[in-house]
C-alpha cells in the first residue's frame, strides 16, 4: 500500500513537472519574439528548450525508479530536479514576459524575477548530489557524509544572501535592463556579507570535484553490473563538463573562439545536460543492451577528429591565406577543404588506432604484438631473463594491469615471473607443449569485474602457444643446467671417493700389511740364523711364520673381496647371488628354487631365486652395485624383517631389474634412512638408477633397483662410481 502511495506521488511532481513546462513552451514564443534578435537570445531559446526536455526526461526517470526499481531515493533526486528546473525556467520566463515583454499583462512578475533569481542555484545544489548517491542510492562509505553537510551548509548560508541581497535581480536577467530584488536587506550589502558571499561562489563549484571523485573511487571498486551503470553516467558527465571547460576557457576568458565555435560549444552543453538523464536511465534499466565501451572508443575518435579536422582547416586557410597574400578568397576556402577531405580517411584510421592503443594495447594487431615477442625474445640471452620478457610483453601489449606465468612441478603449479600488480580476479590460460599441459599464463582483466572481450582471449591463446614453447625451452635448459650441476658434483664425489678409497688402501698396506711384512721378514732371518745349530727353534719359527703369512693372506683377500666380490668374476652375477644367500638356512619351497644355509648358521627365511640362468656380460660397475644392493638388502630381512620367505627377481631388458620381497613385519611407521638403506640408494643412482624401499600392500617390504645399461649393448666398459673405484683398488693392489 505505501508502495502504491509513494508511486502514485512520483507520477503526480512528474506530472506537475510537465505542466510546468507546458507553460513554459506557452511562454517562450511571445518572449523570445519580443527580445532583441541577437545571437545570445536565440541561444537562450535553444537553452531553454533543451533544458525543458532535460527536466522532463529526469522527472520521467524518476517516477519510473520510485515505481519499479529499489534505488528510489534516486529516484526523488531527479523527480526533484526536474520539478525544480521546470520551475525556474518557469519562473524566468514568466518574470520576463510580465515584466519586460508586456508590463502589467501578468500578476506577480517580480515575486517570479525573486524566486527564479535563487531557485537556480537549488537545482544546482541537486544535481551536486547525483555522483554521490549513484547508482545504488547511498553514499560510497559513512566518511563521505562531511562533503553531504559541506555542500548543504554552503546551500543554506549562501541562500540567504542570494535571496535577499539588496540591488538588481541577477542569473535571468544578464544584458537586459535591471529590476530591483524587491526583499532586498540593505545590511546584506555590506562588505562583510559580500565578501562571504564571493567564498561561497567559489566553495560551491569546488565542492563538485569531491563528488566526482566519490563517483570515480565507486567506479574503480565496482563489479559487474554496477561497474558497467557507472561508466555510462562518467560518460556523459565527463563530456559535459570538457564542453564546460571548453567554453569557459575559449570564449569567458580567453575570448579566443569565433562565433561559430561559441555557438557549436554552446550547443554541445545543451545536447551534453540533455544526454545525461538519458545516459543515466540507460544505465539503471538497459545497461546491458548496450556497449558502453564501444562509444566510448568512438567518441574519443570522433571527438579527437573533428578537433583536427578544425585546426587543419584553421591552419590551411591561415598558410594559404598567407602564402597568397590574400584573404576572403574563396578559392582558399576550396582548397583547404580539398586538403582537409584527402586527408580524412587516414587522419580517422590513425586516430582509430590511437584510441585503440590507448584503451586496448595493441590488441588488434596481433601480427605486431607476435613479432615484438619474438624480437624481445632474440635479445634475450640469458634463460632467466626470458619468461619475465613474456610476461612484461603481454601485459605492455594488451595494457593489462598484471601478467605472470606459473609452471608446473608435480601436480601443482610454481609462479615464476610475473609483471604488474595483481587485482581481483585473474583469468588463466594454459601453455601447452605438444598437448602437454606444462604451466599456465595468468592475466588480470583491465579493470576489476570486466571480462575480456573475445578479441583480447583469442590474441592471449596465440600468446599463450608462443610462451608455451619457450616455457618448455626454459625449463629444458634448466633442466640442463641442473643436470650439469648434478654431474659436476658426481664428479667431484667420485674424484673424492677415489682418493679417499686410495687412502683406505694406502692405509691398510703401510700400516698393516707393511708391518707384517716386516715382522715376517725378521723372523725369516731369524730363522736362518738358528736353522743350523738349532734346528728345533728353527721349527717353532717357522710355523710361527706359516701362521702369520696365512694372517696376511687373509688380510689380503679381505681387501680384494672390498674391491670386488671374488664370487661375481668365478661365479658370475646370479651364481654369487645364489651362493651368498645360500649362507642362511632355508627350507625349500615346493616348485621353488631355495638356498640352502651352510651348516651351524642360525635358521633363516626360506629365500627363493628367479633369475635368468645365463645373463650376458654387465659392466663391472652394475654387477657390483646389484651384488651389494642384494647383500643389504638380504642383511635387513634376515636382522629386522622376521620374515618367513624372501623372494629375489632379477630381470634384464633395458636395464638390470632387482627385486627383493619378503613378508615380514614391514616398515615402521616412523622410520629414518640408515646406513644400508642410504648405501642401496647410492649405488643405484651413481649409475643413473634408482632404489625405492617400499611397504607392500598385505605386509613385508620390498626393495626395487633399476640399473640402467650402456645404450646400444655395449657391456664392454662399465659406468659409473663403482666401476672406477674397482679399477682404482686393482690396480692398487697389483
Amino acid at each position: 500500500m505505501r508502495a502504491r502511495i509513494l508511486a502514485r506521488l512520483a507520477w503526480v511532481l512528474c506530472a506537475l513537472t510537465g505542466a510546468l513546462l507546458v507553460g513554459l513552451s506557452l511562454l517562450l514564443v511571445p518572449v523570445h519574439a519580443a527580445l532583441p534578435d541577437t545571437l545570445p537570445i536565440r541561444l537562450r531559446l535553444v537553452d531553454d528548450v533543451s533544458s525543458g526536455l532535460s527536466q522532463l526526461a529526469f522527472a520521467t526517470l524518476g517516477a519510473f525508479i520510485v515505481t519499479r526499481r529499489p534505488e528510489r531515493r534516486l529516484g526523488w533526486l531527479f523527480c526533484a530536479i526536474g520539478l525544480v528546473g521546470a520551475a525556474d525556467g518557469l519562473a524566468g520566463n514568466y518574470a520576463l514576459y510580465a515584466l519586460q515583454v508586456a508590463p502589467g499583462a501578468l500578476p506577480g512578475g517580480l515575486a517570479a524575477g525573486w524566486v527564479q533569481n535563487w531557485l537556480w542555484m537549488v537545482g544546482l545544489g541537486l544535481l551536486f548530489f547525483l555522483p554521490l548517491l549513484f547508482p545504488t542510492g547511498q553514499l560510497l562509505s559513512a566518511r563521505w557524509r562531511v562533503v553531504v553537510w559541506l555542500a548543504l551548509g554552503a546551500l543554506a548560508l549562501r541562500w540567504p544572501l542570494q535571496a535577499f541581497q539588496p540591488g538588481p535581480l541577477r542569473a535571468y536577467f544578464n544584458g537586459l535592463p535591471a529590476v530591483a530584488n524587491p526583499l532586498g536587506v540593505a545590511a546584506l550589502g555590506g562588505p562583510l556579507p559580500t565578501l562571504l558571499y564571493t567564498i561561497l561562489s567559489f566553495v560551491g563549484p569546488l565542492l563538485l570535484f569531491p563528488a566526482a571523485l566519490g563517483l570515480l573511487l565507486r567506479l574503480r571498486r565496482a563489479r559487474g553490473d554496477e561497474r558497467a551503470q557507472i561508466k555510462w553516467v562518467v560518460y556523459a558527465g565527463t563530456i559535459t563538463f570538457v564542453l564546460f571547460l571548453a567554453y569557459s576557457l575559449l570564449v569567458q576568458v580567453l575570448h579566443l573562439a569565433p562565433p561559430a565555435l561559441e555557438i557549436l560549444l554552446l550547443l554541445g552543453i545543451d545536447g551534453s545536460l540533455l544526454a545525461l538523464p538519458l545516459a543515466i536511465g540507460i544505465a539503471i534499466f538497459k545497461y546491458r543492451l548496450y556497449a558502453i565501451d564501444v562509444l566510448i572508443n568512438r567518441t574519443l575518435v570522433y571527438g579527437a577528429l573533428t578537433a583536427s579536422v578544425v585546426t587543419l582547416y584553421v591552419l590551411a586557410v591561415v598558410a594559404l591565406g598567407a602564402l597568397l597574400q590574400t584573404q576572403g578568397n574563396g578559392l582558399i576556402a576550396l582548397l583547404a577543404t580539398a586538403l582537409v577531405a584527402v586527408l580524412f580517411h587516414p587522419l580517422r584510421q590513425r586516430l582509430q588506432r590511437g584510441v585503440n592503443r590507448l584503451l586496448y594495447g595493441q590488441r588488434d594487431e596481433p601480427y605486431a604484438v607476435l613479432s615484438r615477442l619474438g624480437q624481445r625474445l632474440e635479445a634475450t640471452l640469458a634463460p632467466e631473463a626470458v619468461l619475465p620478457a613474456i610476461v612484461e610483453t603481454v601485459r605492455e601489449a594488451l595494457k593489462l594491469p598484471y601478467a605472470a606465468l606459473s609452471l608446473k612441478q608435480g601436480d601443482a603449479f610454481a609462479l615464476t615471473a610475473c609483471a604488474g600488480a595483481a587485482g581481483g580476479e585473474l583469468v588463466s590460460l594454459p601453455l601447452v607443449y605438444q598437448h602437454d599441459a606444462i604451466g599456465q599464463l595468468l592475466v588480470a582483466p583491465r579493470a576489476p569485474g570486466e571480462p575480456l572481450t573475445p578479441t583480447d582471449q583469442r590474441l592471449l591463446n596465440d600468446l599463450a602457444r608462443q610462451a608455451g614453447v619457450a616455457a618448455h625451452a626454459v625449463r629444458l635448459t634448466s633442466d640442463l643446467e641442473r643436470m650439469t650441476v648434478d654431474l659436476q658434483r658426481s664428479r667431484e664425489r667420485l674424484v673424492t671417493a677415489r682418493e679417499e678409497e686410495r687412502r683406505r688402501l694406502r692405509r691398510d698396506l703401510h700400516d698393516g700389511l707393511g708391518p707384517t711384512l716386516g715382522a715376517l721378514m725378521l723372523q725369516v732371518g731369524s730363522a736362518r740364523a738358528v736353522l743350523t745349530h738349532d734346528p728345533t727353534e728353527a721349527e717353532k719359527l717357522l710355523r710361527k711364520l706359516e701362521v702369520a703369512l696365512e694372517a696376511v693372506m687373509s688380510d689380503i683377500r679381505r681387501l680384494v673381496y672390498n674391491l670386488r666380490p671374488p664370487a661375481l668374476d668365478q661365479l658370475g652375477l646370479t651364481a654369487a647371488i645364489r651362493e651368498y644367500a645360500a649362507r642362511y638356512r632355508a627350507q625349500p619351497s615346493p616348485g621353488q628354487e631355495s638356498a640352502v644355509s651352510q651348516a651351524g648358521a642360525a635358521p633363516g627365511p626360506c629365500i627363493s631365486i628367479e633369475a635368468p640362468e645365463h645373463l650376458p656380460e654387465l659392466p663391472a660397475a652394475v654387477e657390483v652395485a646389484a651384488y651389494r644392493i642384494v647383500q643389504e638388502a638380504l642383511s635387513n630381512v634376515v636382522r629386522h624383517a622376521q620374515a618367513q620367505s624372501c623372494r629375489i627377481r632379477l630381470s634384464l631388458a633395458e636395464a638390470l631389474c632387482l627385486e627383493i620381497d619378503d613378508d615380514g613385519v614391514g616398515l615402521p611407521t616412523k622410520r629414518h634412512a640408515g646406513v644400508g638403506l642410504t648405501s642401496m640408494r647410492e649405488r643405484a643412482e651413481e649409475l643413473g638408477g634408482l632404489c625405492l624401499v617400499e611397504a607392500r600392500p598385505f605386509g613385508g617390504t620390498r626393495v626395487g633397483a633399476r640399473l640402467p645399461l650402456p645404450v646400444g649393448g655395449d657391456t664392454s666398459a662399465g659406468d659409473g662410481l663403482l666401476e672406477a673405484l674397482a679399477l682404482v683398488d686393482k690396480e692398487a693392489v697389483q
